[in-house]
């Protein structure tokens, strides 16, 4: 064993004893978290909540089952944010319910506060009492007017990475998984779903019972209400969302099932039953949330041509990667991230092939060389550093994408089948815990460096996991149909166009767009505009790629369609990058203050919170 290596394992194993491989949830304090599972940990959650659009307020209880690991703990822990607790109950072990004392700890910014609960020597559960707030950042309440179909309001959740605190109290940590079970109270006319099985919930009537079996870290517990509508797409599989968009969703994503059968034959069977997708109002702030069995879905990928459905092979992914397996604290995102794009694009090699595969997989390694400049030598680590900073920061392509290219590299060195077979492995034997990375190395070096030595080193292993910047050892997969771009891009430089792109992919217009030089003149920008339609462009890929290349060369013609974009999408991978560009052009500042000012009440509270950041 390398040095290295010995030191991971002796690290690992000084906190958690003679069985290195388990028990993780006692080796790491997440330090995003003030609960305490080492002492008292939440096993399962009851909610009881009633959804009040008037006074955007979720009102009503949760109630934990806990275990207690060590005898004489008393003191259960949860985390809670911008909301007011009302009450606390507390059961023993007869099934008798009393007051329990409680104290919430000081406001501590972006954590918020603990909620400490004192408990009796036989208490078995307690119940909080309370109602969210206008800051509860986890929930985003539309009206009517905010909606695609401008009938009913909505609301909807997004709890990662540490924002179900702000709609429900309780231990807001990845290192800890609950079950769940809840009832959600609406107005009738509309439908909630959560992330969960939502099968009992077949007519409108206002009062919604869910259960949620397996074990899940907090930041997959999810909800949203509104004027909700299903569609079927397989015995498994189907689409929730507004009528407007219900038959252009089911389309675009009939290939789910096929995807679903490919990853359960490639990594292990589809371990939750059903596979739904929920598709949420432009707002959504991300492209997918991979809640297990519901998957929130952003409609700017909804194209017509199923030209980014590589976004739902990634959610469906996580099923494993993530949901499966966890990353046990913020640190080690690209646990789940990496893996998942990983897997993403070995299900879409698989199912649309191998030469759309390597576009994407290009596409992927342009995007994160496009942002290292921009981030910290520590940011350009797979392990971060986020000690006080937000774990929301960890969410840039290093995670996504070093990691994905980490994995990648591993299988180019070891094989495609022995790389699958230990992949496999890793899911079956971590199986719904929570993992770190160091656990993660101390696995790979036992079933992977030793079993196949001389393949990887110590040292190659410690460069792309701990230190900044894209080991030139990542894969290389070219891409014939990106060459032919390039022979094109070539002429049109050298003014000579003879474009013949009557059947290219998005994926090479988007090459394209990020291959031509910064420098275009104002002729090259109109003529390419005129001939290809950018600035009109209904891919919201297209035309964020589009505006990448000429805010910067102040083309006028932008102005009006990127308002329209910035007040109707607000997906933070778009509207962030081009507030940031507009902010930061002297042409474009005034401009896109004035459209935030019009735009800001549309998009979601974590928009608003790295928008505002920009205008400061």
């Amino acid at each position: 064993m390398s040095t290295f290596f010995r030191c991971c394992v002796a690290f690992v194993v000084c906190i958690l004893g003679s069985n290195p491989l388990f028990h993780l949830q006692a080796a790491v304090k997440d330090q995003h978290s003030f609960a305490n599972p080492e002492h008292i940990s939440s096993t399962r959650l009851k909610l009881d909540v009633s959804v009040d659009f008037e006074k955007s307020e979720l009102r009503g209880f949760v109630e934990h089952q806990f275990k207690r690991h060590q005898p004489n703990a008393n003191t259960l822990v949860l985390d809670s944010r911008a909301l007011v607790i009302e009450k606390v109950l507390q059961q023993n072990a007869t099934g008798q319910w009393s007051a329990a004392t409680f104290q919430l700890g000081q406001p501590s910014g972006i954590l918020g506060q603990s909620l400490s609960i004192k408990l009796a020597p036989d208490s078995e559960k307690v119940r909080v009492y309370y109602h969210t707030t206008a800051d509860s950042s986890g929930l985003q309440w539309l009206s009517a007017a905010q909606t695609s179909e401008k009938k009913q309001p909505f609301l909807f959740s997004q709890s990662q990475a540490i924002h179900a605190r702000s709609w429900i109290p309780l231990q807001d940590t990845p290192a800890v998984r609950v079950s769940y079970q809840a009832r959600v109270r609406t107005p009738k006319q509309l439908l909630a779903v959560m992330s969960a099985d939502n099968s009992k919930n077949t007519e409108r009537d206002g009062d919604y019972l869910f259960e949620m079996p397996q074990p899940i870290p907090a930041y997959l517990i999810a909800l949203a209400v509104g004027d909700l509508h299903f569609k079927a797409m397989s015995a498994q599989t189907g689409v929730y969302a507004e009528k407007t968009w219900l038959d252009k969703a089911s389309n675009e994503f009939a290939d789910t099932q096929h995807m679903m059968d490919v990853a359960s034959r490639l990594y292990g069977q589809y371990p939750w039953g059903r596979y739904d997708l929920l598709i949420l109002p432009a707002s959504f702030p991300f492209g997918g949330m991979e809640n297990p069995r519901l998957s929130f879905i952003t409609p700017t990928v909804i194209t017509g041509d199923k030209s980014l459905v590589s976004l739902i092979a990634h959610e469906l992914a996580h099923s494993w990667s993530g949901n499966l397996i966890t990353n046990s604290n913020w640190e080690d995102l690209w646990l789940n991230e990496g893996f998942t794009n990983f897997f993403e694009n070995r299900l879409m090699a698989e199912v649309y092939g191998k030469g759309r595969a390597d576009m994407e997989y290009s596409l992927s390694v342009a995007d994160l060389q496009r942002a290292l400049p921009d981030l910290s030598q520590a940011d350009q680590a797979l392990k971060l550093q986020l000690a006080g900073r937000d774990p929301d920061e960890a969410f840039s392509p290093v995670a996504y994408v070093k990691g994905q290219l980490f994995l990648s590299y591993l299988e180019q060195q070891f094989g495609r089948q022995r790389f699958d077979e230990f992949v496999s492995l890793y899911f079956k034997t971590f199986a719904f815990q929570s993992m770190d990375t160091q656990r993660f190395l101390a696995f790979l070096q036992t079933n992977l460096l030793e079993k196949y030595p001389g393949l990887v080193t110590a040292a190659d292993v410690q460069r792309w996991v701990f230190q900044g910047g894209l080991p030139d050892t990542y894969p290389k997969r070219p891409s014939d149909a990106f060459v032919q771009v390039e022979q094109q891009l070539a002429l049109f430089l050298k003014g000579s166009p003879n474009w013949q792109t009557s059947q290219w992919t998005v994926h090479q217009w988007l090459h394209l767009l990020d291959k031509l030089p910064q420098q275009l003149s104002a002729q090259q920008l109109i003529t390419l505009d005129q001939q290809f339609a950018f600035s009109q462009s209904k891919n919201a890929e297209i035309f964020v790629a589009w505006n990448r290349l000429a805010l910067p060369l102040n083309y006028e013609a932008l102005q009006q369609p990127l308002q329209q974009f910035l007040l109707h999408v607000g997906r933070s991978k778009f509207v962030v990058p081009l507030y940031r560009a507009l902010a930061t052009n002297p042409h474009w500042a005034e401009f896109g203050k004035n459209v935030y000012q019009q735009a800001r009440a549309g998009y979601h509270p974590l928009t608003q919170a790295q928008v505002d950041k920009i205008f400061q």
